[in-house]
């Protein structure tokens, strides 16, 4: 194994042999760490939307089915991996040992958020998840994770409550990429107008964060699309977009009538299947659509698009950009009201 396959935890790979830890079916979760690795024992679990909506639906929303479901797919694939979703979350905990070699800068008794997916992090859970009731995205969990040399972790601040940052940093890479695409289109010397930017899933965490990040890159004009009454008013009241409309996602037409206008950057932050199409509809030609949420189908995404003759870019929101911790941070704790959004949803304040 070459050091390339090491530093990316290709010799934690159970099965199938060659695959890097995100593809793994299994993974080695053994607490023995190698020099270049960093174990951090568990406190506190962030399903991601995508995962969490669809275990909930598939269990009728049973707290005991949920927990049970989660518990068995850690247990039999050493790592938080839902096979339906493909998608995971991330975690929160204390560094317990880090490897001499290891390049993070994590010492032991650091409190940090993992920036990298529980899809590709060995994980074992020790205490049953006892203390989950199953009902939110945030799982109080004991047990240890492993990193990499190429995994991402970040020290949590002071200033703001675990549960807190841990739903904003789960989210980070959305308002960092959006920054840079409507950044790209309002930057010095660039003959293209500061773009409309439509948010769909806008009242969410990764919606508002990016909401807030448009504006503050210089977008002309921000929309945020949402599907329910409740959520048109709440958002309407936080002030974070310049209008609010209402429509279910997967309509692409109504998506595109909602609207009224073609945006020049779609960001698609919605947590459910099937929002590829009205994503594209509603952004103009030679506009781009970025998509975030783990439900995306970039299949339907390229076929939609080209079915609909559509001169869009499309870009995966991977999760990383340089930086995404700190502006994300920084978005909630000088933009009121996208904390105060964070915290009627994790309760955090």
């Amino acid at each position: 194994m070459g050091a390339e396959g090491a530093a990316a935890g290709l010799r934690r790979v159970l099965e199938p042999a060659g695959v890097l830890p995100q593809a793994a079916l299994r993974l080695d979760t053994d607490p023995r760490i190698h020099p270049d690795e960093v174990r951090v024992r568990v406190e506190r679990l962030n399903l991601d939307a995508a995962s969490y909506r669809q275990l909930h639906t598939a269990h009728g929303g049973d707290p005991d089915a949920i927990r049970a479901e989660v518990l068995r797919i850690i247990g039999e694939r050493g790592k938080m991996h839902n096979p339906v979703t493909g998608s995971g979350g991330m975690l929160v905990g204390v560094v317990e040992e880090a490897g001499p070699d290891s390049p993070l800068g994590l010492r032991q008794g650091d409190r940090v958020a993992t920036l990298v997916s529980l899809t590709l992090t060995p994980l074992v859970v020790t205490d049953g998840l006892a203390r989950w009731d199953g009902l939110s995205e945030q799982v109080p969990a004991e047990g240890h994770a492993i990193l990499f040399a190429r995994s991402i972790a970040a020290v949590l601040p002071d200033d703001l409550p675990v549960p807190l940052a841990l739903s904003v940093m789960d989210v980070c890479g959305a308002p960092a990429l959006t920054h840079r695409v409507v950044a790209s289109r309002t930057s010095a010397g660039n003959p293209v107008k500061a773009p409309v930017v439509a948010v769909l899933g806008a009242a969410g965490k990764s919606g508002s964060l990016s909401l807030a990040a448009a504006r503050r890159a210089g977008a002309s004009r921000v929309i945020g699309l949402v599907p329910t009454a409740a959520e048109q008013e709440r958002l309407t009241a936080a002030g974070l977009a310049d209008a609010v409309v209402r429509a279910d996602a997967r309509d692409p037409v109504a998506v595109a009538e909602a609207l009224g206008e073609p945006a020049d950057v779609t960001i698609v932050c919605v947590d459910v299947p099937g929002c590829e199409h009205g994503a594209i509809l509603a952004t103009a030609p030679g506009g781009t659509v970025v998509f975030f949420s783990m439900a995306t189908s970039f299949s339907a995404a390229a076929l939609g698009a080209e079915g609909l003759a559509a001169d869009v870019t499309m870009l995966i929101g991977n999760g990383y950009v340089p930086g995404h911790a700190g502006m994300a941070l920084e978005l909630l704790r000088s933009e009121p009201a996208v904390r105060a959004l964070f915290t009627a949803r994790v309760g955090a304040d």
